[in-house]
């Protein structure tokens, strides 16, 4: 690693921010596969540690929560004893939060979709926050009791429970079931009907599909190491919170939060390997 520039890291982390995969950013490069994938993994935990202290005391007042499906090694119902043992492999759900004003993308937690790391990731965020919000999710079941663990009483929250119908059999590969319609249910203290919503999330949902790579529908390209698939997600939330303009705030969703005053660029986040 020691051996790489600054030049030759920033054109690989641009390479993989951009929603290259490993490979075409070893044709891109001419850096090696291991290099590249070493650089991911050290570069992921130096942004993860510093995504840890920069994300707190946070003034936000309106929090959307999704969770997203992805896999590691193979699929869930590939997953053999043997694979098992040697790896943790098949489903993986990523629960992130984002700030409605700022977009800050404010926690995420790598999982399973279960109670237990819906109360670890509820449990974060809440305690990145340094005053009441609004809090909405869509209607799965585990959120409840996390956000009444994590919240107490000190939050207004609502659900967004959508009903989807039948998809036609020849579709069910490829399109999403039609959402025939929605419901708002307020569940703790009171939430302003108006912001009842998770669309914000649902897009920085699609952002992650169009730029990790190993998120992509129906390829090969799915992450093989869970190691990797971490580290991928904390580089793509550190360039999409500093990097990354966005589109509708003009600038980047960090500096719409006040975390800091300047746009970053692909070498100012390298930095932070030290």
């Amino acid at each position: 690693m020691n051996q790489l520039s600054t030049e030759k890291r920033a054109q690989i982390v641009a390479a993989l921010v951009e929603g290259c995969s490993i490979r075409s950013t070893v044709r891109m490069t001419g850096a090696s596969k291991n290099t590249i994938a070493k650089l991911l993994v050290q570069l992921g935990a130096a942004c993860s540690e510093y995504l840890n202290k920069t994300l707190v005391n946070l003034p936000c007042k309106r929090i959307q929560v999704d969770e997203i499906w992805s896999f590691v090694g193979c699929k869930q119902k590939n997953v053999t004893k043997e694979k098992a043992e040697v790896a943790i492999c098949g489903d993986v759900w990523t629960w992130v939060a984002i700030d409605a004003d700022t977009k800050l993308v404010c926690g995420w937690l790598v999982g399973q979709r279960d109670a237990g790391c819906a109360t670890e990731f509820i449990q974060d965020v809440a305690g990145r926050l340094s005053n009441r919000v609004q809090l909405s999710s869509d209607g799965l079941k585990v959120y409840l009791n996390a956000v009444i663990d994590a919240f107490a009483d000190e939050v207004d929250y609502a659900q967004v429970v959508k009903y989807f119908g039948n998809t036609l059999e020849g579709q069910k590969r490829y399109s999403p079931a039609v959402c025939n319609g929605q419901e708002k249910i307020i569940r703790m203290g009171d939430p302003d009907p108006k912001h009842i919503s998770t669309s914000y999330i649902e897009r920085q949902n699609l952002t992650m599909r169009m730029q990790m790579r190993r998120f992509t529908r129906l390829t090969n390209a799915f992450s093989k190491k869970i190691e990797n698939h971490v580290a991928a997600l904390a580089l793509h939330y550190m360039h999409y919170n500093f990097v990354r303009i966005h589109q509708t705030l003009r600038v980047a969703p960090a500096m719409a939060a006040g975390l800091t005053d300047h746009l970053w660029t692909i070498e100012n986040l390298i930095e932070i390997l030290g």
